[in-house]
């Protein structure tokens, strides 16, 4: 009961943060759907005492196999229930459409000091739960496991899809546990996820709205944590809308964390990425949040470490096709890449709108950039990369806190703007705070109309940007930043305030003391 009063405490403060948030982070507003609500008809699944030929609509006369439900579609208010502590075999199919006041729910059911119910996938499965042309339907509290014997591309556990049936609206996805799923670590051959939202349809075209994945912890899962298959081509858009992805818990994931695609008016936030392995071959890249083919996205209060791509690695991202993107509150240390990567090829504008209006602020690294090994461009970490051809780009209001790096090879770079089929156009860097233990550099490359304006370059560079209005000392990082320690965590960590996620706690952003802080700086 104390861990039932928790979590309905954490949902309500999430839920109140989550509306004040959102009506000055997102245009237009997202939806927030409930993850809670009374059902009338439950069916039951005990894969010991249940028997097939029971009618499933009481514990006593559970059903024992998840083929059962595959065989019906839930109505209003019904709802599937796997009894916990035990392993089902096989795969669970959900097609079920509930109303706004009697959604369908898929859950658990039992002794609540047991584990979750546990689906373990058969040995070539691409999943082990589909929700398939669904809506107002919540799944909650089952753990999910996919392993074969070899990986398989585009193996996932969780398969959440929509095809040829219009809009789905309001499913929840809360509180599942989703581990060990081996997929391809290679993205071009189909990789692999804990989660795979798909939309698409040629006979009617299909998204999502009000999609909501919450309190679920994410293991070991290759290549990707969670990642969406849209229509992503402007030629053809029609993006989901309203996704909020929150308080999840990605670990020894080796990919990418969460990716919306071919979205809009998606918000991340409190998230935890961490403890990425360095396992993947040496063509590939990954980041940890970021949106690709994307409208309005808001990544905000996450907390990414750890990430070992061989290729990019950087905790955020702002990738091409997408306008609007709001990268902010944000922490970020010890990734073999930077902060952030905001990037564009200027060769798909047939299909694409570029990178446009892309704004990061009063994010904190610390300790980024320390790749050890070579990329396809030699030893290249800098905190900020900017790539190709995005346009209108605002930087401001950052820390970025580059501490002394191991190996006298790795790359030392603040900020570098190159090229991906062009460069950089307008980019905007003010009142952000660069602070390095060892010489650094600014190279902007061709990149053209950037502007620098009332920055802080802390510490020795081979040359600094044009910035009528820079500072080259401040009291203030001193005496609350540097005297707490040189490295920066002891300092920096009193801008930030611990949350649970998951049953664990970690360091998040705080708003209110970072603009405080940087408000009173002079």
């Amino acid at each position: 009961m104390k861990k039932t009063r928790i979590r309905f405490e954490q949902h309500k403060l999430t839920l109140i943060t989550g509306l004040l948030i959102l009506a000055s982070c997102i245009s237009g507003g997202v939806q927030l759907s409930s993850c809670t609500a009374d059902s009338h008809t439950a069916y039951y699944i005990d894969p010991v005492a249940g028997n097939d030929a029971n009618s499933g609509r009481s514990a006593d006369k559970a059903w024992q196999s998840l083929k059962k439900v595959k065989e019906i579609t839930l109505a209003p208010g019904e709802q599937v229930l796997l009894k916990r502590g035990a392993t089902f075999n096989g795969q669970l199919e959900i097609n079920g459409k509930g109303t706004p006041a009697q959604p369908v729910i898929v859950g658990a059911y039992g002794d609540e000091t047991l584990p979750k119910p546990c689906i373990v996938g058969d040995e070539t499965s691409l999943y082990a739960v589909r929700i398939f042309n669904s809506e107002y339907l919540t799944m909650r509290d089952l753990e999910i496991v996919n392993t074969g014997k070899q990986p398989l591309p585009l193996r996932t556990g969780l398969k959440i899809e929509c095809r040829d049936y219009g809009v789905a609206h309001n499913i929840c996805i809360d509180g599942l546990t989703i581990r060990d799923v081996n997929g391809s670590p290679v993205k071009e051959l189909g990789g692999g996820s804990g989660i795979y939202i798909v939309n698409e349809g040629e006979q009617i075209r299909s998204c999502f709205d009000s999609l909501v994945i919450q309190n679920c912890h994410i293991m070991r899962c290759t290549r990707n944590a969670m990642i969406w298959k849209g229509y992503y081509d402007r030629r053809n858009w029609f993006p989901s809308k309203h996704t909020v992805v929150r308080y999840n818990l990605i670990e020894e994931v080796p990919g990418d964390g969460i990716v919306p695609i071919g979205c809009d008016s998606t918000l991340i936030e409190y998230n935890v990425m961490r403890n990425c392995p360095d396992v993947l071959p040496m063509s590939e890249a990954a980041a940890g949040f970021w949106p690709w083919s994307c409208d309005n996205t808001t990544i905000q209060f996450n907390h990414v470490s750890g990430h070992k791509a061989p290729w990019d690695a950087q905790a955020y991202d702002c990738d091409y096709n997408c306008t609007n993107t709001v990268i902010q509150y944000n922490y970020s240390h010890d990734n073999y890449g930077g902060l952030v990567l905001v990037c564009d090829s200027g060769n798909e504008r047939d299909y694409s709108l570029g990178n446009q209006r892309s704004i990061v602020r009063y994010n904190i690294s610390i300790g980024d950039g320390i790749r050890p090994k070579p990329t396809r461009q030699g030893m290249f970490s800098p905190s900020i990369h900017i790539a190709g051809q995005v346009e209108d780009t605002r930087i401001e209001r950052n820390i970025i806190h580059a501490n002394v790096k191991p190996g006298k090879d790795i790359d030392r770079s603040m900020i570098v703007s190159d090229s991906w089929d062009g460069y950089a156009a307008r980019t905007t860097f003010s009142q952000n705070i660069f602070y390095t233990a060892e010489p650094s550099r600014f190279d902007l490359t061709k990149s053209t109309d950037n502007t620098f304006s009332g920055n802080w370059y802390l510490g020795n560079y081979t040359a600094l940007p044009d910035d009528p209005e820079a500072k080259t000392a401040c009291q203030q990082y001193e005496e609350q930043i540097l005297s707490a320690g040189s490295d920066g965590r002891h300092g920096l960590e009193k801008l930030m305030k611990q949350r649970d996620v998951c049953g664990t706690s970690f360091l998040f952003i705080d708003k209110d003391r970072i603009e405080t802080f940087f408000g009173q700086l002079q």
